[in-house]
């Protein structure tokens, strides 16, 4: 049976001034890498057992049936800085499928690209599908990844490499970003029809602009929230990769800690610590503030939507800080916070940052009692976790708690680089078992041991990239 893909493209029908049509450009020989096939049963897609005619239509060599291919125009602040235009310079939106977008990356120039060759090769194609799949696998909103193809050709980058496509599945690929070229250039109809197009399709209990900002807050302060309480550091958290759906998006340079500090940054375009570990709550609401301003010009009064956007983002420190405090004492056993509580579990991270212990491990072995091993210092722990064990004598099945609140794998920045170099070779082995392993982040399963080991001094990662 051929491949069928049940479209339905309600971003497509939106004004043409927002996307640009565009077919995704031809490979050589495409091939298919990998395939998420529980993830197509779940949009509807049938006929997948064709793996050439995935390879073809997944790598952008064939347009399937009800397509309508286009690439987003959006704006967005890039490190602070203001750009007026971006867009989609190496994707192409397929269609939606039950509700969710089909966008190839890495498919070919669109009219976004600038100088661009619109291409990706297969490390940030591969590193993409695992982390995405991982978080989804660790219960944190995610887009999520459909099929890998290698294309047969090489690109170019700091030296030549083999070429990859990723089909990406999301809500929707809307960014505060989308909010931001509108509103810039005063194109109100514009701005109206995406405003009621978000609505309808991610926050329908909205009934005006100040409600959807306030849904949309506490969609990004749970995301951000989440990320830390797993060491995630997104790397590039631009306005134009912040997802109004409340999906993590665009993982290019994108990592997760090691040895716990706040101020960690991998992101090797990151030189300020912008988008540091710890930074990323104090960067999300500001991301909230540009999307409060570009949704003024949909206000009858623009000075009273001025003071009411104004005070929904002064609420969000402290709901982040509400929402941190919460997740933070899950980790360690609590669930009925008492006053001492916060002193507590910041006393253990500051413990944790002085001796290098690894976030990960650390969390997780509290639940096995074996936290000691983590420290160097142990007689500095052994105060610490007398009086953490006898504040868990006032909670019901605190190891339950623990044990649903820490997984125990990651995917850890050597195992993808190792996991990538192997793929350039060929080699699809050790991606296979990554995806396998990951799957199951709470299971503590004594095969997968070397995949929860800290890197060694000379596998660490020090930096990660964009990949573009």
């Amino acid at each position: 049976m051929a491949l069928q893909i049940p479209f339905d493209n309600s971003y497509a029908r939106l004004p043409d001034r927002l996307f640009a049509r565009v077919a995704p450009v031809p490979v050589a020989a495409p091939e298919l890498l990998a395939f998420n096939h529980p993830l197509a049963r779940e949009l509807g897609i049938t006929g997948t057992e064709d793996i050439d005619e995935l390879a073809r239509v997944f790598g952008g060599n064939t347009v399937p049936d009800g397509a309508d291919p286009l690439a987003q125009l959006y704006a967005g602040h890039q490190f602070g800085h203001w750009n007026p235009q971006l867009g989609d310079g190496r994707a192409v939106l397929l269609g939606e499928v039950a509700g969710f977008d089909l966008q190839l990356k890495g498919s070919g120039r669109t009219p976004y690209s600038r100088n661009g060759d619109g291409r990706a090769w297969i490390g940030p194609v591969l590193r993409e599908f695992v982390v995405s799949e991982a978080m989804h696998a660790l219960g944190i909103p995610t887009t999520r990844a459909l099929a890998a193809v290698a294309t047969g050709e090489t690109i170019r980058r700091e030296t030549e490499l083999p070429g990859a496509v990723l089909t990406r599945v999301a809500s929707s690929h809307i960014r505060v970003g989308t909010f931001q070229v509108l509103a810039a250039r005063q194109d109100i109809e514009g701005l109206r029809a995406l405003f009621d197009h978000a609505v309808a399709r991610h926050f329908p209990e909205t009934r005006d602009p100040g409600e959807f900002l306030q849904a949309v807050v506490r969609r990004q302060a749970a995301l951000v929230t989440q990320w830390m309480s797993v060491g995630f550091i997104h790397g590039v958290m631009n306005t134009d990769n912040c997802a109004i759906s409340g999906e993590t998006i665009d993982y290019g340079p994108c990592a997760f800690m090691d040895a716990y500090h706040p101020m960690t940054v991998f992101s090797s375009i990151d030189r300020s610590g912008r988008y540091a570990y710890a930074a990323q709550a104090d960067i999300i609401v500001w991301n909230m503030a540009q999307l409060a301003t570009a949704l003024v010009p949909l206000m009858p009064d623009a000075d009273a939507a001025v003071t009411r956007f104004t005070g929904i983002i002064h609420e969000m420190p402290a709901l982040l800080q509400d929402m941190w405090t919460g997740t933070l004492l899950r980790k360690i056993g609590i669930v009925h916070p008492q006053p001492e509580d916060d002193a507590l579990a910041t006393d253990l991270l500051q413990m944790m940052m002085e001796q290098g212990a690894d976030f990960t491990n650390t969390f997780a072995a509290l639940t096995t009692g074996t936290a000691r091993d983590q420290f160097t210092d142990r007689d500095a722990f052994d105060p610490w976790f007398a009086k953490w064990q006898t504040r868990l004598e006032r909670e019901d099945a605190p190891q339950e708690v623990m044990r649903t609140a820490n997984p125990v794998l990651i995917p850890r920045n050597h195992r993808i680089e190792e996991m990538i170099a192997a793929a350039v070779t060929g080699d699809m082995a050790p991606f296979s078992r990554l995806m396998a392993a990951l799957a199951a982040p709470f299971d503590d399963n004594a095969e997968i041991a070397d995949l929860r080991r800290p890197p060694a001094e000379a596998e660490r990662v020090r930096a990660t990239f964009c990949g573009t």
